[in-house]
């Protein structure tokens, strides 16, 4: 089958913002499009390392597979050299880490850019398509790491802000709460001076405990055990001081219960989210899926810029201890299959077909007006 010359190419190619990832061969739209030439027809991805085709003789399409409905074949180079820029751009990157990981400063974007021989954008966008997080995101991670491991030995916190690459108290303190999800000292002590309110009550999925700390609900655990699910929550705020029986906070168990049993009510609570950043950025990922609907793990690692990290968005799922406020419920297998669920499978199959139902029964309320 040859390939068809009657799809016509845009009047400028020059001016299609794919074009100019084509010219800086940038493997971060590898997952966006493919494009083709008219005079080869062949297809590559953007990162290919082939000879640039003349603009006026590419065509785009957004997958391989309509580029080869179309007529097109595979380049042989292209899965070569897809490999072969990736793992350049690998290995810059790690660079940059190291070079963050070893200054006593922050290192500025374009300082890393510079580093690496790429424009302040692409290097932000490789850096990404790597790593999953930005620079400035991997960089707060290891200073939050950093800070975490300092204050775990017998250093003064004075000691552990300047290891930490923090030049003065002000910006320290200022930023802690953002990194440690409290204050250095409180850290110190395991989360000591930090009061989690929390309830346990019954549902349709068996048993429920809700927690709150100052900054929101922290915990939504599901189980067939109280028991277990106070023992669990327990290890996770080793050192907090835990309060039950509070007559006001079972409100908000009844709530989270309620939205449980009719998903069509919705579900808005203030979230104390403490991960890494890339367990965030799959986090905020996951709060966005629609009720009703589901995604696959690759989805979801497309929607972060990270189209490779499949394995660490399964993981980042695993460790959401907030059941229902963040829908891991919703994530399946690319082939639609329900993969694993910390809180058991069935569970995750009663969410889907509860919500599936309650949109059905929306849509059925709206035929009928």
């Amino acid at each position: 089958m040859s390939p068809r010359r009657d799809q016509a190419c845009s009047p400028r190619t020059e001016d299609d913002p794919r074009w100019a990832a084509v010219l800086a061969r940038d493997p971060s739209a590898d997952s966006l499009f493919v494009y083709a030439v008219r005079t080869t027809g062949v297809y590559c991805r953007p990162s290919s390392v082939s000879r640039l085709p003349r603009p006026e003789n590419v065509l785009f399409f957004d997958t391989a597979e309509q580029a080869q409905a179309a007529g097109y074949r595979a380049s042989k180079r292209a899965s070569g050299n897809q490999t072969q820029v990736s793992e350049h751009y690998t290995a810059l990157v790690a660079q940059a880490c190291r070079q963050i990981a070893n200054a006593e400063q922050p290192v500025g974007l374009t300082e890393l850019a510079a580093q690496a021989g790429m424009s302040p954008g692409h290097f932000h966008r490789v850096f990404k398509t790597v790593t999953g997080v930005t620079p400035k995101a991997w960089a707060n991670e290891h200073r939050a790491n950093r800070i975490r491991a300092r204050l775990g030995d017998e250093c003064s916190i004075t000691e552990a802000m300047y290891d930490a690459g923090f030049n003065s108290n002000s910006r320290f303190y200022e930023s802690s709460e953002k990194l440690l999800g409290m204050t250095p000292s409180d850290y110190r002590k395991g989360g000591g001076n930090a009061a989690i309110h929390f309830a346990i009550g019954e549902c349709s999925l068996g048993s429920i405990l809700v927690a709150q700390s100052p900054r929101g609900v922290c915990a939504i655990l599901l189980g067939d055990d109280p028991a277990k699910l106070l023992t669990h929550l327990q290890d996770q705020f080793h050192s907090a001081t835990l309060i039950g029986d509070d007559p006001q906070f079972a409100q908000l168990i009844a709530q989270v219960v309620g939205f449980i049993e009719a998903p069509g009510l919705g579900l808005d609570l203030p979230l104390d989210l403490q991960g890494t950043a890339f367990q965030q950025r799959v986090w905020h990922a996951l709060k966005d899926i629609p009720p009703g609907t589901t995604v696959s793990y690759a989805d979801i690692a497309q929607r972060i810029g990270a189209p490779k990290s499949l394995r660490a968005v399964a993981q980042a799922c695993g460790a959401n201890r907030l059941a229902v406020a963040i829908p891991c419920h919703r994530v399946v297998r690319s082939d639609g299959a329900l993969s694993g669920y910390r809180w058991g499978v069935e569970r995750k199959r009663l969410l889907l077909d509860r919500e599936a139902q309650a949109i059905l029964g929306n849509s059925l309320i709206l035929e009928n007006r």
